[in-house]
């Protein structure tokens, strides 16, 4: 009887661990689009950092825009990728609302 509750309790231990797990390995780029083509997006932080991602069959592009062949220059998207590839894939793409620059009112 011993044995079947400690069995039980790792079942969900792992059920529980698991998804954790496989969610941990996506990492969240944000920024402007700098530069689109078909199958590459670069993105600008405005941080000093331009990260590359590619387009794959299972990438998805929500928010604002819903297809890839849309995203523009200037676009503020958040790509999930996964931090194993390389080159970095693009998953999943959300487009937000533009930003308005930061900076001093000149009249």
């Amino acid at each position: 009887m011993r044995r079947i509750v400690l069995t039980g309790g790792l079942l969900a231990l792992l059920a529980l661990a698991l998804p954790a797990v496989a969610s941990a390995q996506y990492r969240e780029f944000s920024g402007k689009v700098d530069k689109v083509s078909d199958n590459k997006l670069i993105v600008d932080n405005r941080m000093g950092d331009k990260v590359t991602f590619m387009k794959v069959d299972a990438t998805v592009v929500e928010g604002q825009k819903t297809e890839w062949k849309k995203l523009d220059k200037d676009d503020w998207v958040t790509v999930s990728w996964k931090m194993m590839d390389k080159p970095r894939k693009a998953y999943k793409v959300v487009v937000a609302p533009p930003k308005e620059e930061a900076g001093e009112e000149v009249e």
